[in-house]
């Protein structure tokens, strides 16, 4: 018996950019196009139509009306169960971080090319977060050039010692130890590393399902939204 394919909605205020990523998307047959919408405000409107029939929305930034960081705080908040994956043509490390912390779980930028879009759908679909290479890259520069990570672009993130109740920051391998498992601490590193769950799984010799209950365990465990913030958390206990 075959999975049910991801349901994604487009939203975007450019019917050309709609119309091509309908294109990419409708050649799948495990993904189905569920609905579109140019603007923040209309796209609510038609989850609500849906009933948050959708797994995945393709969020423009930059739109009249509702923009698409406004818009992607309302449905964490309204459809918790309805992921965000906020497209755009700017490389600009603000719209990620406000993405992020508008509760997005990924921001890829327009240009991906469509393998990058459908694995970064399936992914964020997944339970995975995504972020375009080229911010991930700066941000875990920053974070070994200095900054903490209550400093990282203002992205909102509660220090490590805030995060889980056990130990402090000073003494990261206790900390962790007293928290997570040997393997839940290996996976975390990887995680950190930007690695995702197949190649998580095959470096550990791990089926990609007991990866996937590992990030599960690490991210309740620790209290974390997402993948992002894993490897902020990750980082800042010197990982």
């Amino acid at each position: 018996m075959s999975a049910a394919p991801i349901r994604v909605m487009l939203v975007d205020d450019q019917d050309l950019i709609r119309t091509g990523f309908r294109l990419v998307l409708s050649a799948e047959s495990d993904i189905d196009v569920v609905g579109e919408a140019t603007d923040g405000a209309t796209a609510l409107e038609v989850l609500a139509r849906l009933d948050g029939a959708c797994d995945v929305i393709l969020m423009d930034v930059r739109m009249p009306g509702m923009n698409g960081i406004d818009a992607s705080a309302e449905v964490a908040r309204r459809f918790p169960q309805t992921k965000v994956l906020v497209l755009t043509t700017f490389d600009l490390d603000e719209y990620a971080t406000a993405a992020i912390q508008a509760g997005a779980s990924g921001f890829l930028l327009k240009d991906a090319r469509p393998s990058e879009l459908l694995d970064a759908i399936q992914r964020v679909a997944d339970g995975d977060a995504v972020m375009a290479p080229s911010v991930t890259r700066r941000m875990l520069e920053q974070m070994r050039t200095g900054g903490g990570a209550s400093e990282l672009n203002g992205l909102a993130v509660a220090p490590a010692s805030q995060i889980a109740s056990a130990g402090t920051a000073d003494e990261p391998g206790a900390d962790l130890s007293e928290v997570l498992t040997e393997r839940e601490i290996e996976v975390l590193k990887l995680i950190a590393e930007g690695k995702n769950n197949a190649e998580i799984s095959g470096e550990l010799f791990l089926s990609e399902s007991t990866v996937k209950t590992h990030v599960g365990r690490i991210l309740s465990k620790l209290a974390l939204r997402d993948r992002v913030h894993a490897v902020i958390y990750a980082r800042t206990h010197g990982l």
